[in-house]
């Protein structure tokens, strides 16, 4: 059977554009992964964070992953691109985050869903409601309802 989630794609370090857009690219031929939609690339500023502006997008897939098999899949893709995390927030070649998994409710210890703090961020709200603009947050309701309180977070369309 297969579940819609919503993957959100930002990286400050290196070539941020190249890293995201291969990202996007290696969702498109993950295993157990159908690519049904990527959103244009977003410039935004560090929140909580330091470094150069980020690269945002968010991509739109059909799996037949489960939840923790998706989100060590995400994983392995940060790796190829060298991801680390020296300290909370570090700048970063790729971060992939599980924002949605259909409409499950997920509180692990490796995993949260829906993304904690998805509804605070433009970089976020803005690509996933390019993709879905009807889009429901489970618990909290439509994500469109959330794009007034982050209008004053700079972000700029790029393609």
């Amino acid at each position: 059977m297969s579940v819609q989630a919503f993957i959100g794609i930002g990286a400050n370090l290196g070539d941020a554009r190249a890293n995201v857009l291969d990202a996007v690219e290696r969702l498109r031929r993950q295993p157990g992964c159908e690519l049904l939609a990527a959103s244009s690339l977003y410039r935004t500023a560090p929140i909580d964070s330091s470094g150069d502006d980020y690269i945002n997008a968010v991509a739109r897939i059909a799996t037949t992953l489960d939840a923790e098999s998706l989100l060590q899949a995400l994983h392995g893709i940060e790796l190829a691109h060298g991801r680390e995390r020296p300290y909370r927030n570090a700048p970063r070649t790729l971060d992939l985050d599980l924002l949605l998994y259909g409409d499950a409710r997920i509180a692990s210890a490796t995993l949260t869903v829906p993304h904690p703090r998805m509804t605070q961020r433009a970089f976020v709200l803005a690509p996933l409601l390019e993709v879905a603009p009807e889009i429901i947050v489970p618990g909290l309701g439509p994500a469109a309802a959330f794009a007034a309180s982050v209008a004053d977070q700079a972000i700029t369309r790029l393609a």
